[in-house]
C-alpha cells in the first residue's frame, strides 16, 4: 500500500530530537588554524604573480606580431610584381601561423598557471581541525623545499618534493629554476642573463625603483677598467651609464674616477669597487629583487617560523654558560637566528635547579641551603641518599645535613 508524502513524513521516527549533537571543535583550535593560514600569503601570491607575468608576455607577443603583419600589408599591396606580392603575402601568412602556435603554447601555459592557483586555494580550504596534523606535515615539507631552493640546493629540493608528492602544484620549483640561470651566470661573472631578466621585467622593476640594472651596468664598466680598456669603458659609459646620471650622479662620479685610479689602487674608496665580493653582492641583490617581484618573503619561510618559536623561548638566561643543552638557544645557530629578536615577556618567574636542570614548582619545591643557594627537593634528596644524609653545595663546596635545609615558597 502506497503512502502520500505527508503520510510518510508523519511515519518518520522523531530520532532527530534525541540524536547526540556533533561536538564542535574547541574554539582555541579554530583560532590557531585561522592564525596559521595568515602566514600563507606567499603560497598564493607566487603562482598568481607568475600567472600575471605569463599573460603579460603573451599579450606583448601578440601586439608585436600583429603590428608587424599590419605594417607589412601595405607593402604587399603596393605597385610590385605579382611574384613579389605573393612572396610577401606568403611571408605574412607564415608569420601569422607562427603567432598561432605561440598563442596555443601560451594558452596551455596560462591554463597550467591557473590550475596551480586553483590547486593551492583548494589545499588551503582543506585545512581543517580534524586533518591538521597531516596538513601541517605537508606545510613543513613545503617550507623545507622553499629553504632548499633559496639556498641553491635545487636537486635536493626536487627529490624532497617528488618523494612527498607535492612537486606539481604546491611548490615553486619552476620559478626558482628561472632564477637559477641568472644566479649561476653572475657567479661566473656574466651579466647578460641578468640584464635580459631586467629587460623582461622592466616595468615592474621601475615601479619598485630598483637599482639592480644600474648596478649591473656599473659592474660591467668596472670590468672594462680592470682589463685597461679605457676607450671601450668610456664608450660604454656614454651609452649605458649616462641615462642614469639624473638619479645616480654620485655613484657615477665615483665609478668614473676608477679610470684614473685603476684596479691596483690602494685608495680604499675605489679599491673596494674592484673586489671579488662585488659579484656576491650582485647575487644577493638579484635574489632580493626576484623575491619582491613574485611577492615572496625576503627571508626564508623556515627562518620566519623558527624565529616565531625562538621569540617565545629567548631569555637572558639562554646566553649564559649555565644554559641547559635541552634549550634550543644553547646552540650557536639558533642563537644567531634569534639575535635580532626581543626577549620574551615572562609574566611569572621560573626557577630551574642548577643540579638537575628541572623546574622547581609545587611538585618539586626549592630548598635553601645555609649559605643561601637554592636547589630542588628532588636533587637534594638524591644527593642526601647517596651521601648518608649529607649535602654538598656544588657552587661553594659547603657540606651540611639534609635536615638543615629550609623550604622556600614561590610567590
Amino acid at each position: 500500500m502506497s503512502s502520500t508524502p505527508m503520510e510518510m513524513d508523519a511515519q518518520l521516527p522523531t530520532a532527530t530530537a534525541t540524536a547526540t549533537p556533533i561536538a564542535a571543535p574547541p574554539p582555541s583550535n579554530i583560532a590557531k588554524l585561522a592564525e596559521s593560514l595568515k602566514l600563507e600569503h606567499q603560497f598564493l601570491r607566487v603562482p598568481f604573480e607568475h600567472y600575471k607575468k605569463t599573460i603579460r608576455y603573451n599579450h606583448r607577443t601578440v601586439e608585436k606580431e600583429v603590428s608587424a603583419v599590419i605594417s607589412g600589408v601595405p607593402a604587399a599591396a603596393s605597385d610590385i610584381s605579382r611574384e613579389e606580392a605573393v612572396r610577401q603575402l606568403t611571408s605574412l601568412v607564415s608569420r601569422l601561423q607562427g603567432l598561432k602556435r605561440k598563442l596555443e603554447e601560451g594558452s596551455q601555459t596560462e591554463q597550467l598557471q591557473a590550475q596551480r592557483c586553483r590547486a593551492r586555494l583548494e589545499h588551503l580550504e582543506s585545512a581543517e581541525v580534524d586533518n591538521l596534523p597531516k596538513w601541517n606535515s605537508i606545510r613543513l615539507k613545503r617550507i623545507l623545499v622553499d629553504y632548499m631552493l633559496r639556498m641553491s640546493y635545487y636537486d635536493t629540493a626536487v627529490k624532497l618534493a617528488e618523494s612527498s608528492n607535492i612537486q606539481q602544484d604546491l611548490v615553486d620549483i619552476d620559478v626558482f629554476l628561472e632564477a637559477k640561470k641568472v644566479i649561476e651566470a653572475l657567479e661566473k661573472k656574466e651579466v647578460a642573463p641578468a640584464l635580459a631578466w631586467c629587460a623582461d621585467n622592466k616595468s615592474r622593476l621601475k615601479k619598485t625603483k630598483s637599482k639592480f640594472e644600474f648596478q649591473l651596468r656599473l659592474q660591467e664598466f668596472i670590468e672594462l677598467v680592470r682589463t685597461e680598456n679605457s676607450m671601450q669603458a668610456i664608450s660604454y659609459a656614454r651609452k649605458y651609464l649616462a641615462p642614469w646620471g639624473a638619479t645616480h650622479m654620485k655613484e657615477l662620479q665615483r665609478v668614473m674616477a676608477t679610470l684614473a685610479f685603476r684596479s691596483n689602487t690602494e685608495c680604499s674608496t675605489y679599491k673596494v669597487l674592484f673586489e671579488e665580493r662585488q659579484w656576491d653582492y650582485l647575487v644577493d641583490q638579484f635574489k632580493q629583487e626576484f623575491y619582491k617581484l613574485y611577492g615572496m618573503t625576503l627571508e626564508p619561510l623556515l627562518h620566519i617560523y623558527l624565529q616565531a618559536g625562538l621569540c617565545a623561548l629567548k631569555t637572558p638566561y639562554c646566553y649564559k654558560n649555565a644554559c641547559t643543552n635541552e634549550d634550543p638557544l644553547s646552540q650557536e645557530g639558533f642563537r644567531t637566528l634569534a639575535m635580532p629578536l626581543p626577549f620574551s615577556k615572562q609574566h611569572h618567574s621560573k626557577l630551574v635547579c642548577y643540579i638537575s636542570k628541572e623546574l622547581m614548582d609545587c611538585d618539586n619545591p626549592p630548598l635553601v641551603l645555609p649559605n643561601g643557594y637554592v636547589y630542588s627537593t628532588r636533587a637534594l634528596q638524591e644527593m642526601a641518599k647517596q651521601n648518608n644524609g649529607k649535602i654538598s653545595c656544588p657552587r661553594t663546596g659547603l657540606v651540611c645535613e639534609y635536615k638543615d635545609v629550609v623550604k622556600a615558597f614561590i610567590s
